[in-house]
């Protein structure tokens, strides 16, 4: 099996140093480039083709945030966990409403760090566990605010089911597997529970379930 194709970008010198020396001890990892401002980092995004990018959020010049937009609107496929020091509950909505797969605090773990990267490069998601009430405060807000109420439908046992992998990280293809269906029926599935809890991405389905409300 290939090695996971990784570019690092943060404007702090060091500490992509440090990442890089951790990751570097991984046989399933590999570092393929590193860019210390954003619009060096797009070009390397477009050049190397990474299959996953550690995106810093705070940088000078072009932000993570704005790196993360234009990233995925050349490439909606691109897989981009940010890797920060920012806990601000809003910082985490609009990553994640963005695209982002992934939201780490830069105090992580290696282990952790390690296993998230293997989450979402097999197409799962992964947010520190810290940042899941944040995540979930946001939520509740934001249907507040669109008076929407925090369910439209009851899932099925079947999407009960599905959510709860969703919340294990797991990939559709895992998914498919474990349930012993298609990879369209998941996707089918998951994109009925995202409208009957409305929410918008994976991610926030995995959040609402770790709250302990996939007992819909």
């Amino acid at each position: 099996m290939s090695p996971i194709r990784i570019l690092l970008v943060d404007d702090h010198t060091l500490f992509r140093s440090g990442v890089r020396a951790l990751l570097q001890r991984q046989t399933d990892i590999e570092i393929a480039g590193e860019a210390g401002e954003g619009s060096e980092a797009l070009k390397l995004i477009r050049s190397l083709k990474p299959d996953l990018v550690l995106l810093d959020l705070n940088m000078p010049g072009l932000s993570g945030l704005e790196v993360l937009k234009l990233a995925l609107e050349e490439n909606p496929q691109q897989a981009i966990i940010m890797l920060t020091l920012s806990e601000d509950s809003r910082d985490l909505m609009v990553a994640l409403q963005t695209g982002a797969r992934g939201y780490l605090l830069k105090n992580s773990n290696v282990d952790y760090l390690v296993n998230a990267i293997r989450m979402v490069a097999t197409g799962g998601t992964a947010i520190q566990p810290e940042m899941a009430g944040s995540l979930a405060a946001g939520l509740r807000q934001m249907r507040k605010e669109e008076q929407e109420p925090e369910e439209k439908e009851h899932l099925t046992a079947r999407e009960k089911e599905v959510l709860k992998l969703v919340a294990a990280g797991q990939s559709n293809k895992e998914i498919a597997r474990a349930l012993d269906i298609g990879e369209s029926t998941v996707k089918f599935h998951i994109q009925s529970i995202l409208r009957k809890l409305n929410l918008t991405s994976r991610v926030q389905a995995a959040v609402y379930a770790a709250q302990g409300k996939g007992e819909v």
